[in-house]
């Protein structure tokens, strides 16, 4: 017999008066950061809680009535509402706060920070990893630093995909279409209540964009999408998957992102005056912005000036082939028209994006000529960015360039978890939330005694095992396991009794993170974790990129190990990897784990979120971590020489961690005394969250960003912007002449030098330069000094030479320094000459150098 079409009808709750802001709270991303918060939803159906995925605005149209009634007349219920709402009142109705450089901001001010993924909570997939959650961690701290700011992103049907691994380790990756309702957001408005759409240029066509916003605690998020019916079907598709589809597609989600969140601001009457580009995929917006000054009536390179002058780039990579490249030939034909409107050659337009590496229009290569602010995520990810973009300033040492540093931290209420916050509400009241960037303040961890430190420990690991026990078993029955099968594998995981030394290592399996390093030699690493009464369980989750055949074969390969007889119950791993899992895994495990190739880990967080926690860290001294390790904190993997190759390299680091976890890991773990746990151990722990929360957390990081970035390119916007950019318009007119003349600039030496003096004595230098056209005023004469010893660039001590007179013989421009060395031995000197003018925003941002 015919079936007749089976509808769907949702059936949504009405929420008593008692509890109407609950739908408030539902709609701000401050519940991805506050538990009590999400905690209220949980109370009021935790089956149904976790059934839709931790989301409080899906919950609230899903829920019984029933429940939500009798929870409106329930006086233990009301007054946790009452608590969160008072907290959440308390939050967003503090004032701009104007301690520190906050109060150097201006009225007006305003940072556009644009990304391609922002990670806030699992409930708004977004997102797929590293690059996105530190993005949610910077808005949600300038949120709590109050900072005038607004974020631009892309709202994607698929986020990345969820993960199913089977019985032989492979990957199954599924995707699923969010449905906006069920997200955070609402459309943007103009002043006439209408929805606001911006337009991008395609080839061909216009193409429709609608603008969404969605608030995060203070900062408010636009989010760019295509999905209308005004468009193609090909161009609905253009935000559906986050990084998916070809370079075509790519090229296109980079233009609604650049050019269309320009335009999406200025249709919301926005006027950022910083704009930070977090990655390249934004760096189109650098165009758009010069495009609208070229109609206003500027040239083309003045425009570059006056929008890169208050922009910040930051970069993630750390390896040339990372950055986002596209065909020439694509780009042309995508940006035809913007060559037009911006009044340039498409060869001038391509040298935006040329590099020596290829022959493709490089978005790094973009971002870094359209921006003179420019940052690394580490301090050795600052100098291996220096290095990668050396060719942008092609005279310089890589070391002083204009590429600089602000180590990545973590947001600390969002990966904190509750049991800590309680604890150190009990121990240092209210205060310790305002001293999250007090070093000294944080010594006072020693303040909590031992066993309820060790209490909370154990505590937050016993949470984390009951749930890798649920995945596993999940994931065991899905593969058809049998239960004596899954009771060998749970052998060791017991909350009751949560005893076991338990290791993780949970991120994006890529290659050169090495999640395999430890199987090296598998009879080595048995001996170690086989011994009865000190076993070590290792947990491994994280998800592989669907394209990325080698991260999947290291699945494979774990989950394969994970079967030996060896190593049965002794390591896991969990599939499914996301925010949720990734909070309890920090929390909870006892030893986080990194051990990539060196120096090939531009920051990494998921350790500083661990560390934070208590949990120890055991990694290979890269990003941010060759930076937190001081000796007491953790357990630090000296990297082999770059030089070696993979082989030697992977057999050198592995016999370092074997010998570290065999003779010192284990066996401090398991020096029990007669309270039932090693007090070094929690020595060590309590030092790992005294050292690194204070120095490793997004308010710090984005306090450095303020400082040293926003502060400054706020003002040189408005510097170049005055009076019409006459001043954009002189620095480029004298770029363009230093350019010409540069290739003709030569120095020579006057003086006989001298080979010893007495301390004391003045020595005089004297040279003449050929300025080939150039003034003297131009450029800055130098002579650097520094002990023979001493290495490194900023070991050089500099002293700046004064202008004579012409020599009228040779047309020479002639030069003296008069110098009394303050310091006896050997030192070492060298003279130079470069380009300089009071508009420049770095000294040496031209690359331009000739040595004596």
């Amino acid at each position: 017999m015919k079936q007749g079409t089976t509808f769907v009808i949702e059936v949504n709750p009405k929420i008593p008066r008692k509890l109407q802001r609950l739908e408030e709270l539902a709609n701000n991303l401050w519940y991805g950061w506050d538990k009590p918060t999400r905690t209220l939803f949980a109370r009021l159906h935790p089956g149904l809680w976790d059934a839709v995925g931790h989301n409080p605005k899906v919950f609230l149209r899903r829920v019984d009535e029933k429940r939500l009634v009798e929870a409106a007349e329930d006086q233990v219920f009301l007054a946790t509402v009452n608590r969160v709402l008072s907290a959440y009142d308390t939050y967003h109705n503090e004032p701009l706060r104007r301690g520190g450089n906050h109060e150097q901001f201006k009225e007006g001010d305003l940072i556009a920070y644009f990304c391609a993924e922002f990670g806030f909570h699992e409930s708004f997939p977004i997102y797929s990893g590293g690059l996105g959650i530190l993005a949610g961690d910077h808005c949600k701290s300038a949120s709590d630093l109050r900072l005038p700011f607004v974020a631009v992103g892309l709202l994607y049907r698929q986020g990345y995909f969820s993960q199913i691994i089977d019985g032989e380790g492979n990957q199954i990756a599924t995707y699923s279409d969010s449905d906006f309702e069920d997200l955070p957001i609402v459309p943007s408005l103009g002043e006439d209540g209408q929805e606001i759409h911006v337009y991008v240029d395609l080839p061909g066509r216009l193409v429709k964009v609608n603008v969404w916003q969605a608030r995060v605690g203070h900062v408010t998020l636009y989010l760019l999408d295509t999905d209308l019916e005004e468009n193609t079907p090909e161009d609905r598709d253009i935000a559906h998957q986050l990084y998916g589809g070809d370079s075509n597609m790519r090229i296109m989600q980079e233009i609604v992102l650049g050019v269309g969140g320009v335009r999406a601001l200025r249709a919301l009457g926005l006027k950022p005056t910083v704009w930070h580009i977090n990655e390249g995929h934004a760096a189109f917006l650098v165009l758009e912005r010069a495009r609208y000054m070229v109609a206003e009536g500027l040239d083309f390179a003045s425009a570059l000036e006056a929008a890169a002058g208050n922009t910040v780039f930051t970069t993630h990579t750390p390896v040339p082939a990372g950055h986002d490249q596209f065909a020439e030939n694509t780009v042309c034909d995508y940006f035809q028209h913007m060559c037009q409107e911006l009044k340039i050659s498409r060869e001038a337009f391509l040298s935006l994006g040329r590099t020596l590496d290829g022959p493709d229009f490089n978005m790094t290569a973009l971002a870094l000529r359209g921006s003179r602010f420019h940052n690394g995520v580490s301090r050795i990810h600052g100098e291996v960015s220096s290095r990668i973009c050396a060719s942008q300033w092609p005279q310089l040492a890589p070391e002083e360039n204009p590429m600089s540093y602000v180590t990545n931290g973590v947001h600390v209420p969002t990966f904190l978890a509750q049991e800590w916050i309680d604890l150190f509400d009990n121990h240092f009241g209210y205060e310790w939330r305002h001293n999250l960037t007090d070093q000294g303040y944080w010594a006072r961890i020693d303040e909590i005694p031992d066993h309820q430190f060790w209490s909370v420990r154990q505590s937050l690991k016993s949470q984390m095992l009951e749930l890798v026990r649920f995945r596993i078993s999940q994931q065991h029955f899905r593969n058809h396991g049998s239960e004596a099968h899954l009771d060998r594998l749970l052998k060791h995981i017991d909350p009751l009794n949560p005893n076991v030394l338990t290791i993780g290592f949970a991120r994006r399996f890529a290659t050169y993170k090495r999640a395999a390093l430890l199987f090296e030699d598998p009879t080595w690493l048995s001996q170690i974790i086989s011994e009865a009464d000190r076993p070590v369980l290792f947990i491994f989750a994280g998800k592989a990129h669907p394209a990325d055949r080698p991260g999947q074969d290291l699945i494979r390969h774990i989950q394969g190990m994970s079967h030996m007889p060896e190593f049965e119950g002794k390591v896991l791993l969990v599939e499914g990897y996301d925010m949720g899992l990734a909070r309890r895994l920090v929390a909870g495990v006892d030893v986080w784990l990194n051990n990539p190739v060196y120096p090939l880990e531009a920051s990494g967080t998921s350790g500083i979120k661990a560390g934070i926690n208590g949990a120890i860290n055991f990694s290979v001294l890269d990003g941010w971590w060759g930076e937190g390790y001081d000796g007491t904190n953790g357990w630090a993997i000296k990297p082999a020489p770059t030089y070696m190759d993979d082989y030697r390299r992977n057999k050198e680091d592995s016999q370092t961690f074997y010998e570290i976890l065999q003779d010192r890991v284990v066996p401090q773990y398991y020096d029990r005394g007669k309270m039932g746990y090693s007090a070094e151990w929690v020595r060590r722990s309590k030092r790992s969250i005294g050292t690194l929360l204070p120095r490793f957390n997004s308010n710090r990081m984005v306090g450095e960003y303020v400082s040293r970035f926003y502060l400054q390119a706020s003002r040189q916007g408005e510097l170049y912007a005055r009076d019409g950019y006459a001043n954009a318009k002189n620095l480029s007119v004298w770029k363009t002449k230093i350019r010409a003349a540069w290739q003709g600039v030569e120095i020579r030496r006057l003086d006989t030098p001298k080979k010893h003096i007495q301390f004391g004595d003045n020595v005089r230098f004297d040279v003449a330069l050929k300025l080939n056209g150039l003034a003297p005023g131009d450029v800055v004469v130098e002579l650097m000094m520094r002990r023979p010893t001493r290495k490194e660039m900023k070991d050089y001590l500099h002293f700046r030479f004064s202008f004579q007179g012409l020599e009228e013989a040779t047309g020479e421009h002639l030069f003296t320094l008069d110098l009394a060395p303050d310091r006896c031995g050997h030192l070492d000197y060298k003279i130079r000459v470069y380009p300089w003018q009071e508009l420049l925003t770095h000294p040496l941002e031209m690359g331009l150098m000739v040595w004596l």
